[in-house]
């Protein structure tokens, strides 16, 4: 079983910076491919980042591109959330996912259903 806890989440005013954290764990985590995803009020959840953890791969949504970074600790078993230029549209509960439960090659990991997620983490950009 992997474990996700995400953390990092908070308030901030519009044109500012958060980074969130998500710390994998378990005996049976692969690390194949990790996900940011976003569920606003209203909305339909967004994968919005993802990385392969070989190699480094990183695919973003375009509402993001630009303004967010997705990376890793050399360990692989940490990775962040880079956010900058934060946006009041920005705001919803973050969450980070491990695994998509069928093969993906790029960018197909940000509409894929993943195995493990987080508990999610509250942004909030006023």
């Amino acid at each position: 079983h992997v474990q996700l806890v995400e953390s990092g989440g908070g308030s901030v005013q519009a044109g500012g910076s958060l980074r969130l954290s998500c710390l994998a764990s378990g005996s049976t985590y692969s690390g194949r491919c990790m996900g940011w995803f976003r569920l606003a009020p209203g909305k339909e959840r967004e994968g919005i980042a993802v990385i392969y953890t070989t190699g480094g791969s990183t695919y973003y949504a375009d509402s993001v591109q630009g303004r967010f970074t997705v990376s890793q600790n050399n360990a692989k078993t940490t990775v962040y959330l880079q956010m900058n230029s934060l946006k009041p549209e920005d705001t919803a509960m973050y969450y980070c996912a491990a695994n998509p439960r069928v093969a993906v090659v790029g960018a197909e990991a940000l509409s894929a259903d993943f195995s493990y997620w987080g508990q999610g983490t509250q942004v909030t950009v006023s």
